[in-house]
């Protein structure tokens, strides 16, 4: 009995040691990410928006703690014998995730963060775009430019056209009257 014992002992300081290195790893990697979203934010941001961002982390931070905290309490049942689905856990995790990133995403700071990297992915696209068409110019491509042009070019020939048919009409109908 004594083997069973020593084993379940092991394993559960080894579950307790894993537990509290993810928990450390947790914490490093928010704190990680706290502090290169207030350095990326610091500059662009008023302290009220910054308060209320902080308050919205802090609130998630808090939710992720909270989830810890229940795990572990299920991992200890799990210890004590009781019937854990490892679902839970699962589920457990998932819903944290969102409710955190809920919290996050509703900031000013994340607003103002996607806002910024919405404007950035367009100014890039317009400098691929215009890379693009300078390419296709230089090899000697019609350019969406040359397209529109031309378009706009036979709109207005075909606009000409209908005017000298009405003059044409009105002028034949003048001879044979």
């Amino acid at each position: 009995m004594t083997d069973k014992t020593g084993d379940w002992s092991e394993f559960v300081d080894e579950m307790n040691d894993s537990f509290a290195q993810a928990m450390e790893q947790n914490v490093e990697a928010q704190t990680a990410f706290v502090e290169s979203w207030f350095d990326t934010l610091e500059g662009s941001m008023g302290d009220g928006d910054l308060d209320e961002s902080m308050e919205g982390y802090a609130r998630a931070s808090e939710a992720w703690m909270e989830a810890a905290r229940d795990g572990f309490e299920r991992a200890g049942d799990a210890a004590k014998g009781e019937d854990v689905d490892l679902e839970e856990f699962r589920d457990l995790w998932l819903e944290t995730a969102n409710e955190s990133f809920k919290e996050v995403m509703s900031t000013p700071a994340f607003a103002a963060a996607a806002g910024q990297t919405v404007e950035q992915a367009l100014e890039l696209q317009q400098d691929v775009e215009a890379a693009a068409q300078d390419t296709l110019r230089q090899l000697g491509f019609a350019t969406d430019e040359d397209v529109r042009e031309v378009g706009e070019r036979l709109v207005e020939l075909e606009r000409r056209q209908h005017a000298v048919e009405q003059k044409l009409d009105r002028v034949l109908e003048h001879l044979e009257s």
